[in-house]
């Protein structure tokens, strides 16, 4: 509908609660002359600005006030403009994650319609063939790859811009197949209309027994549940989710697909469109505004009948929902660590719950919350313990490397393996999670380090451009000529980047080409999937990368992974780190080997020893999990302890302490409620503010929650908050 002004009068107006997004844990009362459904948007003053809130309802009561109530500006839906199922999931966020519900109602939202635009489509950009373009010799544009993969895609069918972005085919290949008259551009007008049926693309794969049974029992269910789906890497999961779809999607319902990254849905999205012919939206942040509504849209209004997105994506509203799938349900993505810091996949449980519907969480390395689900019966558990077809699983070697000399990380009895595996044809990974080309610039004369102006952290050596890099705060400086102690020209990098790494192999392999895959090799448009197309089909035998290539990536020719520096998560303040270490490991293990050839991960360390090296080289990641399992349940850590994290920081560093020490003071006393601080973070100051923390930790979860909302609305209150800026985080997953 078109936005509605209200003219209201004080004494025959109704008056109305409005959660308005803005970081107080409170609605505000408006004068509206007739209360709209509850759900709808409003226009309503607040301080100096206009600003979109949603009515929460109308007070039986108004209570007598000496200020004068503000009228509502405007109406903007006739209709709430989010389904009852989200609008329930979202108020129940914000009461367990003790946020401002303003400010979790306006998350649940894309920017449009916070911005108070209409819940409607409106005309958008779309693209097809032209004559020209239908008949020309597709061969006569194989000197430009990305026009002629375009101009293919586009002769199939005509497609939305936010398909081509969202699929990363080359804007400037558009723009040229443009010039050239070989497609054009046309105005689309989206339909609020469901108009698609069932249809099979490619056909379905050979199940093996596990995967049938998993399939089967997700199809066979008389009461939708949440599934851990745990298979080894290279195992199957996707062919899992695909043939559980389909029974979903033949019903016609809908599916929600969960990814941690944004990396991670175009080679979804690929997988899903060859084989289900029926309309699939993407929802990321890679897209426009715009584009991110149409998609919302076809969501809530049935015209998709999948949808791929990250974490915000829990939120979309849709018409019959059938189904959610949670992939690499353990990574630490999911949980959104500013703000509205909520964790998508115990918000899809949550969902599935609510609407009714089964919820398939799948990973090889589960999280421990998962397995202790498992455990508890709240998780049915699926269990895919074989590689799909011909592959077989991995052999782990352990390489000391104490005393032992290394070239940019390298020992000598790797650096032989991987010319070994080379020589073969097969290619190799090198894994190392820092980029840049050092981690720091040390003095060699009087042992000065270049230390970040506004961090607790020293600046990376990007020696390609040049520059000092802070990678916590983005602070930049050009690599200086001179020691800033001493004068001395003598400054070297000090341990090793995959900036150094790719040069060093190839030095060292100089017939064969390196292909780095990183946050800086990857920034331009498309790259990344570039970069992931040429290593899948062994365009350059030696890779070299960080976490980003360790997620769900398929790279068939892979014999040889290596990851040179494990020690860090051995003996690491933070109780997760050693599951994060096996989950790593685990992942990274299954880049290798994934086709016929089998598949050897090289593991560096000082400590070989190390009693969980040990035990999850030998006995797999399961009992790696429950032996971890068996030190948080001694120490009452998560799962088998409730956390919650206030988090202040400030300036000045005694402001950050004095404000959680007036929290801490606030907290009623109980014999299962644990305070832990004020204490520093692990990297106390960054981007100019000194940050401090404060832990509680409770046996139940019920006992958290009520001292949490017994307490907040007290320590809003308390003059030391005021000088800082403070969050609390639930849950919490990282303690940097």
């Amino acid at each position: 509908m078109n936005a509605t002004s209200v003219n209201s009068n004080a004494n025959t107006s109704t008056v109305i609660q409005v959660a308005v997004p803005v970081p107080l844990a409170r609605v505000f009362d408006y004068d509206c002359d007739q209360a709209p459904a509850v759900g709808t948007r409003v226009q309503v003053p607040f301080g100096a600005r206009q600003v979109v809130g949603f009515c929460m309802g109308a007070v039986p009561t108004p209570a007598a006030s000496e200020f004068k109530r503000k009228a509502v500006s405007k109406v903007l839906d006739e209709q709430p403009v989010l389904s009852e199922p989200v609008w329930e999931l979202l108020q129940w966020a914000a009461d367990y994650y003790q946020h401002p519900v303003g400010e979790v109602l306006a998350h649940g939202l894309p920017v449009l319609l916070r911005q108070g635009e209409a819940a409607s489509y409106q005309t958008t950009q779309a693209y097809q063939a032209t004559p020209a373009g239908q008949q020309l010799e597709l061969n006569e544009l194989r000197n430009a790859r990305q026009q002629q993969r375009l101009l293919a895609a586009l002769r199939s069918g005509s497609l939305l811009r936010r398909d081509i972005v969202a699929q990363e085919y080359s804007l400037s290949a558009l723009k040229a197949l443009q010039e050239k008259k070989l497609i054009e551009a046309y105005q689309h007008q989206p339909s609020a209309e469901r108009d698609w049926t069932f249809a099979i693309g490619s056909e379905p794969l050979q199940l093996n027994p596990e995967q049938a049974l998993a399939v089967a029992a997700i199809g066979a269910a008389q009461q939708p549940q949440p599934y851990l789906l745990e298979g080894v890497t290279g195992s199957g999961k996707t062919e899992v989710y695909l043939q559980a779809m389909a029974e979903v999607l033949r019903k016609g319902k809908q599916v929600l697909v969960i990814v941690p990254e944004i990396g991670l849905t175009p080679q979804t999205l690929r997988r899903f469109q060859k084989r289900f012919a029926v309309p699939i939206v993407m929802l990321h942040s890679a897209l426009s505004d715009r584009e991110r509504l149409d998609a919302w849209l076809d969501a809530k209004n049935g015209a998709a009948a999948i949808v791929i997105g990250t974490r915000s994506a829990i939120f979309t509203p849709f018409s019959q929902l059938g189904m959610i799938v949670v992939d690499e349900e353990h990574d630490s993505s999911l949980k959104q660590q500013e703000g509205f810091r909520y964790h998508a996949r115990d918000l899809a449980v949550v969902r599935g719950h609510k609407e009714r519907v089964p919820v398939i969480l799948g990973s090889a390395t589960p999280s421990l919350e998962s397995i202790n689900n498992v455990s508890q019966k709240r998780y049915a558990h699926l269990q895919l313990t074989q590689r799909a077809g011909q592959a077989r699983p991995t052999r782990h070697m352990v390489v000391d490397i104490k005393q032992m000399p290394l070239k940019a990380g390298l020992s000598v009895p790797l650096i032989e393996r991987m010319r070994e595996e080379l020589e073969r044809g097969q290619q190799v990974l090198v894994f190392i999670n820092r980029r840049g080309f050092a981690p720091a610039l040390l003095c060699h004369e009087c042992g000065w380090l270049a230390q970040c102006r506004r961090c607790d952290a020293y600046y990376t050596v990007h020696q390609r451009q040049q520059q000092l890099q802070c990678h916590h705060c983005g602070d930049q400086l050009r690599i200086p000529a001179q020691c800033h102690d001493c004068g001395s020209t003598q400054l070297v990098g000090r341990g090793v980047g995959t900036e150094q790494l790719e040069q060093t192999l190839t030095e060292l392999f100089p017939d064969y080409p390196v292909l780095r895959i990183d946050r800086d090799s990857t920034r331009r448009k498309g790259s990344l999937q570039k970069h992931l197309a040429d290593a899948t089909e062994n365009k350059f035998p030696l890779l070299v990368g960080t976490q980003m290539i360790a997620k769900g990536h398929h790279f068939p020719h892979v014999t040889l992974v290596a990851m040179l520096d494990i020690d860090g998560a051995l003996y690491s303040s933070d109780f997760r780190a050693a599951e994060r270490l096996g989950q790593l490991i685990t992942q990274v293990a299954g880049r290798a080997g994934r086709a016929s050839a089998p598949g050897t991960v090289v593991l560096q360390t000082h400590h070989p020893e190390h009693d969980l090296l040990q035990d999850l080289i030998h006995n797999g990641y399961a009992a790696f999990a429950r032996s971890l399992l068996r030190e948080r349940e001694l120490t009452q850590l998560p799962p088998f302890g409730q956390l919650a994290l206030f988090r202040a920081e400030a300036h000045e560093a005694q402001h950050a302490q004095a404000a959680l020490q007036a929290i801490a003071d606030q907290l009623p006393r109980h014999p299962q409620l644990m305070v832990l601080g004020p204490m520093p973070a692990v990297m106390e100051r960054r981007a100019g503010r000194y940050r401090y923390q404060l832990l509680l930790q409770c046996q139940q979860r019920g006992l958290r929650q009520q001292i949490l909302q017994h307490s907040l609305p007290q320590l809003q209150q308390l003059p030391e908050l005021r000088r800082v800026r403070w969050s609390l985080d639930v849950d919490p997953q990282d303690f940097s």
